[in-house]
């Protein structure tokens, strides 16, 4: 091995060492994605990357993919700037969430690289969307199996967060726009095969053949179970450090806990498939 690679809790997420993510081989990339595809969510520290270097990492790992929403950075239109002012109290995605799933392929991964960050607070949660799956009883397990649910771009703004809020960058038509897709409630992972628990509280519209009213007692359940502590970890960022995580099976949640401190990331994406 040419890594080493340490839990950081019992469900999901693990630290890598002995790696410069300047510097890749075939090799040191087929490491990092055998132990992510195993923990979820894997993070690198002290890893001071330029932009370029940051991107080919993103390309050795998946396909860069555009976010619909909010600008990219000049030259670089594969990465975009998470920020949060010193005058800002509303943060960037600050929900419980996968990334974009009212997109018809929301994508394989998320990168984020720490640019800036507070003296304390601005910790990412991660959720095993396995574990919650695999904890629920068979016969609920059974059905939701057969459902699909509806994801919308709109029910961001309900829950105040930043990531779909796009007035700040001026685009009109990308601000009247609205996201809409339907995806299985069980998506099973195309390349581990395990099942996962594939709705969230910041974009699950309802189920698809039923109303919103219907639907509510047993999302907000489903909400409610996803983000078990058993479930999850917690991770602190400093000055670069790199977090890479699979969407496909894990939710995560930035807290917004730094109030008159600046925090800068920068977050590439990667492309997915359609959920089955």
């Amino acid at each position: 091995m040419m890594i080493t690679v340490r839990p950081i809790s019992g469900a999901i997420g693990a630290e890598i060492s002995g790696v410069d993510l300047s510097r890749l081989s075939d090799e040191l990339v087929r490491e990092i994605r055998a132990a992510w595809l195993e923990h979820l969510v894997v993070f690198f520290r002290e890893q001071p990357l330029s932009k370029a270097d940051f991107l080919a990492f993103a390309e050795a790992i998946g396909e860069p993919a555009r976010y619909p929403f909010l600008p990219s950075i000049d030259e670089f239109p594969e990465i975009i700037e998470v920020k949060k002012l010193e005058s800002e109290t509303a943060n960037f995605g600050g929900i419980w969430h996968s990334d974009t799933v009212y997109l018809d392929e929301p994508p394989m991964a998320s990168m984020l690289l720490a640019w800036e960050v507070p003296p304390f607070g601005g910790d990412t949660e991660w959720a095993n969307m396995y574990a919650a799956y695999e904890a629920l009883s068979d016969n609920l397990k059974a059905f939701l199996g057969s459902l699909n649910a509806v994801h919308s771009s709109a029910l961001a703004d309900v829950s105040k967060t930043r990531e779909d809020r796009i007035a700040e960058t001026g685009d009109e038509t990308i601000a009247d726009q609205v996201f809409e897709s339907v995806h299985p409630v069980v998506r099973t992972h195309p390349e581990t095969g395990r099942k996962a628990l594939y709705v969230n509280v910041a974009h699950t519209l309802k189920f698809e053949g039923m109303t919103q009213a219907e639907s509510r007692p047993l999302l907000e359940y489903l909400f409610t179970h996803q983000t078990r502590a058993e479930f999850t970890c917690r991770f602190r960022w400093e000055v670069g450090s790199i977090a890479l995580w699979d969407n496909r099976c894990a939710m995560h949640n930035p807290i917004n806990d730094y109030h008159g401190y600046r925090r800068v990331m920068h977050r590439i994406t990667l492309r997915g498939d359609v959920p089955e």
